[in-house]
């Protein structure tokens, strides 16, 4: 089966096609951008074909499927069009800017039958896995919080997470990551009590933000992000025996071997888990979606919920500042 890209994105280049090199059932075909300069980095590094417009791929019969890593803005409507073309889509987080073109995209594929996916590639990391093993194994005692957190420095003033017509903000890029892992750790009843949105002076979008995500059982997860903040990607969970820190819980990529820290009133230990590639696994749960109705269906539903509760925490956010 051949992919190709909608636009020549740097996570495209160093994180996707590094990643789906070593999967051998996904045949990379080329790259479409409006940038040739950008689109021969790709041909060069990578082989495949240069596309001249995104149309071309979209009318190519022997794509299957694209991954699109466009600006959030520009994900509902080439999102649209090549569901429209009968491909399936991996697309970047977050899948849309808005619940309701969120709802349309995943209307379309649930009647073409075609996969679609947020790629969320922290969710397939093995450290999840260990943190639940800590967790069942009563290490931490009966649990009373989540607190997740991620931010990142400050970029140039020309990066798209500033500006608003291209989907830009703090909620729409790192705040999608803790919403999503909250929606993990809390289950199906997740949903959003208490959000904040700041957007300082001169700003065009939300620069950073907290929320409170609560379940049906009443456990919480406390949530901050920001795009000009001191670099964080820490979830903690709270227990009555002990804490758990997982410091780079979002970002933990294929060389990098994360830490898991467990904290008593007694003592600390440190654990080094092994390196994982979670871009790999998150492109071989995508493929596992095509053909398979009722894990896509698992993917439309978790896809609904996280742009549900992004959408609360615009509301609420919206409520307070009016």
């Amino acid at each position: 089966m051949k992919i190709a890209i909608l636009g020549a994105a740097n996570i495209a280049f160093q994180r996707f096609l590094p990643a789906l090199e070593k999967f051998p059932s996904l045949e990379y075909a080329g790259v479409a951008s409006r940038m040739p300069e950008k689109a021969k980095r790709f041909e060069d590094a990578f082989g495949g074909v240069t596309y001249p417009s995104y149309e071309a791929v979209l009318n190519d019969p022997a794509i299957e499927a694209v991954y699109l890593p466009l600006p959030p803005a520009l994900h509902a409507m080439w999102g649209e069009r090549a569901l429209a073309a009968g491909k399936h889509v991996l697309m970047e987080k977050p899948f849309t800017s808005l619940l309701t073109d969120t709802k349309k995209l995943l209307g379309m594929a649930e009647e073409r039958r075609l996969a679609i996916y947020e790629n969320y590639m922290f969710l397939h990391h093995s450290q999840l896995a260990k943190i639940r093993e800590f967790v069942s194994d009563g290490e931490l005692g009966e649990l009373r919080l989540y607190r997740i957190s991620f931010g990142i420095p400050r970029r140039d003033s020309s990066d798209f997470r500033y500006q608003k017509a291209l989907g830009g903000g703090a909620l729409l890029d790192c705040g999608g990551y803790p919403l999503r892992l909250a929606r993990e750790l809390l289950g199906s009843s997740a949903r959003v009590v208490q959000a904040e949105l700041q957007t300082p002076a001169g700003e065009e979008v939300d620069i950073f933000g907290n929320a409170v995500v609560q379940n049906d059982d009443g456990m919480c997860a406390q949530i901050s992000f920001g795009i000009d903040n001191a670099y964080q990607c820490r979830l903690e969970i709270w227990g009555s025996k002990g804490t758990l820190i997982a410091p780079r819980v979002f970002t933990a990529g294929a060389d990098v071997k994360p830490r898991i820290i467990l904290q008593s009133s007694m003592d600390e230990k440190k654990f080094v888990l092994a390196e994982d590639d979670h871009f790999l696994h998150s492109i071989e749960a995508f493929f596992n979606l095509i053909g398979d109705p009722k894990h896509q269906k698992k993917q439309r539903d978790a896809i609904l919920h996280q742009a549900e509760l992004v959408d609360a925490v615009k509301q609420l956010a919206c409520g307070k500042n009016n």
